[in-house]
Order: C-alpha cells, then structure tokens, then sequence
C-alpha cells in the first residue's frame, strides 16, 4: 500500500535541536525519526520504527539461520535471580530499582542472563535438549550518569541478545562459533565495517570474550590492533612485561632532597641538575592514590606504581576495580593517612616498606608490569621535599601485585609478539561472550548426561545494539542536506515527489506509486498539494530514501525525473520506463 505524505505522521525541523552532538542526533531528530523524552529517552516515530524493523528483520534472518528461536521477557524484573548471581548489587548505580505496592524489589532489566537461564531450568533436564540458541529483541536500561549522542549512548535502548546453552565445553565452542559466525554476516549485510577486538566480560563473567567494534572518530572505545593480526580493547590489553634484571652489584638507593618537585615534569628537571644524569619521565617511579567505594559502602585506599610517563587510564581501572567506584583520593584521605606524603610517595622509607605485610598504613600497593625485578627508579622518599635514587624493585621493594591500568599507547608492543600496536577509537555494536557455568552454578541449571550424571550447563551470551546500529548507520550515511539510507534499511524503497500545481503531474505521480507499489516496491508517495517544491525537495533529501521520483514539469509529456541520492545523479526518463529502471 502507498504511503501518502498528506497522512503520514511526520514534521520535519529546519533548526537542529540544541543538544545534538553528533550528526545522526542532529538528523535524526529533525527528519521525524525519533523525539526526545528525557535524557537518554526517545520516542520513535514512523519513520523510525521502520529502519528500526528493517535492522531487526536482518538480525533475525541471521539468528534463524544459525538454529536460534525467539522468546521475549519483560522489562520488569523480580530482584530475587539478580541478587542469586551477585549482579543485584554489582550493578551499583548502574540500574533503574523500583518497588511495587507490596514493597518488593523489582528492576528495568539491563541484560536477562538470570531470565534465561530459569526458563530452561523450568523446561529443561536432559542433554538430549540440548544444544539450545534461543534470543529476543527487546529494550534495556541502563542508568547512564551522562546519557550523550543521541541513540549512541542512552538510557533506554534496543538490544538482541542470544544465549546458547550446552553440557558440554566442546559444544559451548561450537555455539559461540554460530553465533560468531552469524554476527559477522549482519555486519557485512548492514555495510558496517567492524574489527573483532579481545574484551574484558565485566559484570557479565565468563572466559572468553570478543567485542564488534566499528571504527569511528565518535566512538567511545579505544581499541589497539596490530598489523599481524592482534586486536584488543585497552581493557583487555595485556602489557608485555620485560624479563627480569639481575641486580647483584648494583650500588644502594640514596634519598636526595628535591624542593619543590612533586611533579614528575619537576622531579626530571631536578634529578638531571643535581644527579648529573640524562633523565626522563621513564626513569621515575609515579605512586599514584586511589580511592575504592565497594558495594558496602566502605573506602579503600590503594596505591598503584607506575613508570612516570604513563598516566592512569579511567577506564582500564574502572574494569580492574569494579564493581567498586575508583576516584583520585581526596585530602580528606591523605589527612587520615600521613605516611603518605602527598608529592614524594614511594614504595620504600627509612623505617622500611612502606606498603606490605610490614606496612603501617595497610594500604595495598600494586605495581605496574613494567616494574619488574631489577629495574631502577628514581620516586618519592616517603618524606616531604624528597626523593630517592637507585631504587631496585624485587631487592628495595616488591608490591603486593601487579594491575593493568596504565594507558597504552602507540608502538607498544602486542602480547602475542605480532608488533607494535595502533590505537583507534571505535563504537561497540556487539559482543559476544563465552559466560560458562558462573549463571547455571548460581541458579542451578542442571542436566542429565548420557550416563545419568547431573551435569551444570555451560552457556554463551551474545548482543547486539540495535538502536545503536541505527544510529551508526545514519552517522556514516549522510551529507549536509539530509541522510542517505542504505537501500537494505531505508525506511522505503522509492519516494516519489510531485511538485507544481498541474493536476497532470499528481495525477502521473499517483498512478506511478500505484504502478511501483504493485511491482513490489515500498513507496513514500509525496502528495502535499500546496507545499512548495523547495520544501519537498528539502524534505525528500533530509528524509533520506536513497531512490526519488520527481514528477513534475514534464509530466504532460509522461516525463519523470530519477533522482538517486547515493550518487546524485539525476536522469529525465519516459514514466513507462520508471519501474524497470528502478528495478534495475
């Protein structure tokens, strides 16, 4: 059935909305996809709901083919399995908790591992169930502190997420591999490019896991590659730590004074004019402080060691730490602590270690990998206005362990020896995780085996963003005029514009929607009688089908105009070869 403007629930913006960031907010918004509710919080409208169906129907082309069912949970979700698993309070702030009028605990579910998995507990008790894909298409939310980018980061959002179930390892294998598999072939049939990158599983748990990334300057996720082949996002990137240093021989560590250097830039400068050396931030010792909010409430302190030219990457500790909050600690924390002099903190005093079984403060010191047995230092003295020189870590100190925090950077070499690393910014569209048996131990997920043995189930979790790729898509197809749909998601096949006031020209462009509607094609028929030309043009490219019919001028002469906006080529055709044309 045509599609006539004249009824179709749409008004388009000519101003872009204030808090637009990136372009396809900008677009979106203002070619009536979506609508701003809340922060973080949108409608969709018409035309969005149908580029939003088309992604959809992709994605469940492809999970078919790869032996999965659909099933659907509701948002509302019992705390009772989340609190089974642990995630109830892992979660922290990152979820929306409710009550009901009985005061019981419910939540907006984020991820339905715990759903999923009580559904094939209640149905389930044999290994000749299994193996078992079963997936749903369905909202999410999540508590963003800083919802931003329209679609790119909110607090509602549109997710598949699949989960496989096996008895089995070998089978666990062979499920992610499908799933693996079929993500791959929605990327390429929704033209994004991607880089399968290694992942931290986070609150999710499980061993392996491997994100989709999109490489894109907007992107959220920092990710490094090689060119022989290794791919990592920072958090799951490995340092590749040198071999140890024998010490024996080497000359004692002196504490020297430094004035007014609690700076590594100032500590350089210093210990190269009083130490007569040719020092850098590489040879210093940085201690940096941090602050650990757990669950319970309660605050921790560590210290964390680190060459003086890396710095500590945010998001690489939030992975390390979590589920507790990390913030730089605050006076208040060196006030009712004075061992640690603020400026001049290091791993080793006068009176001894400073951190450790033997340490005073009790704080836990970890160490970079960089900072291996052998290696020297110049870092703080424990005493104000001075520093130490010729610290050997494994012989003057040791830590209490090692932690990937520092930020990784150009040239740094790949853990599996394939080169030095690149970084890349890049948009998560999906992940796919290998959640072993952390969620059927926690809720009892059991089988019989062949030989009658209870077995735990071993299950894979698989999502993608669907709202997300929308919005990836419409960021990548674009110009400055208005969007440019790829025709396998465009909300339709052909839009057909009349303009002037000639009734010939309504008259044509009417019995040519009939004529390609019929030939198949899903048609947007613009049919406004005393909107200007200007402003349908306007409106047909910031809308965005990548296939126009313009009917006007010519068309008492049975003459149409095919405008394609991928290319901008415009060709007058005769109208009885419109349809074969577009076809073609």
């Amino acid at each position: 059935m045509v599609t006539r403007l004249s009824h179709f629930f749409l008004r388009t913006l000519r101003e872009d909305p204030s808090d637009a960031e990136v372009t396809s907010h900008r677009l979106l918004v203002r070619a009536g996809y979506i609508r701003r509710q809340a922060p973080g919080i949108f409608a969709w409208l018409p035309l969005g709901l149908r580029v939003k169906r088309k992604i959809e129907d992709i994605i469940r082309d492809e999970m078919t083919a790869a032996g999965a069912q659909e099933v659907h949970f509701p948002a509302l979700m019992p705390r009772e399995p989340y609190e089974a698993t642990g995630r109830w309070e892992e979660y922290g702030n990152g979820i929306f908790r409710l009550k009901d009028r009985k005061d019981a605990d419910y939540l907006l579910a984020p991820t339905h591992e715990e759903a999923f998995t009580l559904l094939v507990k209640d149905l389930y008790s044999s290994y000749k169930d299994l193996p078992l894909s079963i997936y749903q298409i369905q909202d999410k939310y999540r508590d963003e502190a800083r919802p931003r980018a329209g679609l790119l980061r909110g607090r509602e959002f549109t997710m598949k997420d699949a989960y496989s179930f096996d008895y089995t390892d070998a089978g666990l294998d062979a499920s992610y591999m499908a799933q693996r598999d079929a993500y791959e072939r929605i990327f390429q049939r929704l033209g994004l490019e991607y880089v399968i990158v290694q992942a931290d599983a986070g609150a999710m748990g499980g061993s392996r896991s491997e994100e989709f990334l999109h490489p894109t300057a907007v992107g959220e996720d920092t990710f490094v590659r090689s060119a022989g082949g290794y791919a990592a996002n920072v958090e799951a990137f490995t340092t590749l730590a040198p071999e140890p240093i024998p010490f024996e021989g080497l000359p004692d560590p002196v504490i020297f004074d430094s004035p007014n250097t609690p700076t590594i830039d100032t500590l350089v400068a210093h210990s190269n004019a009083v130490l007569d050396g040719d020092y850098t931030a590489a040879d210093t010792l940085k201690n940096v402080v941090l602050a650990l909010t757990h669950l319970d409430g309660t605050r921790e302190l560590v210290v964390i060691g680190l060459p003086g030219d890396r710095d500590v990457d945010d998001k690489r500790v939030e992975v390390v730490f979590a589920p507790a909050s990390v913030e730089p600690a605050t006076e208040a924390d060196f006030a009712k602590h004075p061992l640690l002099v603020k400026g001049y903190i290091g791993p080793w005093s006068e009176q001894g270690a400073l951190l450790g079984e033997e340490s005073a403060t009790g704080i836990r010191y970890l160490l970079d990998p960089r900072v291996v047995d052998g290696t020297r230092w110049i870092t703080g003295a424990n005493i104000d206005q001075k520093h130490v020189h010729s610290l050997v870590a494994g012989r003057d100190f040791a830590g209490d362990g090692f932690v990937e925090v520092a930020t990784v950077r150009d040239g740094d070499p790949a853990p599996d020896g394939s080169g030095p690393v690149s970084l890349d910014r890049g948009m998560e569209i999906g992940h796919v995780f290998q959640l072993g048996r952390k969620y059927a131990e926690a809720l009892g997920l059991k089988v019989l085996d062949e030989n009658g043995k209870l077995v735990t189930v071993t299950m894979g979790s698989y999502g993608i963003g669907v709202t997300r790729i929308l919005a990836i898509i419409a960021e990548l197809n674009n110009d400055d005029r208005g969007l440019i749909w790829p025709a396998s998601v465009a909300p339709f096949d052909v839009h057909v514009v009349a303009t002037g006031r000639d009734a010939a020209a309504f008259e044509l462009a009417a019995s040519l929607s009939d004529e390609l509607d019929t030939a198949g094609f899903d048609v947007l028929y613009d049919d406004r009688p005393k909107v200007s030309p200007g402003v349908k043009f306007g409106d047909a490219e910031l809308i965005g089908v990548p296939r126009i019919v313009i009917v006007g001028r010519g068309a008492a002469d049975g003459q149409v105009e095919l405008w394609d906006r991928r290319t901008g080529d415009r060709e007058v055709v005769p109208a009885a070869e419109a349809v074969t044309r577009l076809r073609a």
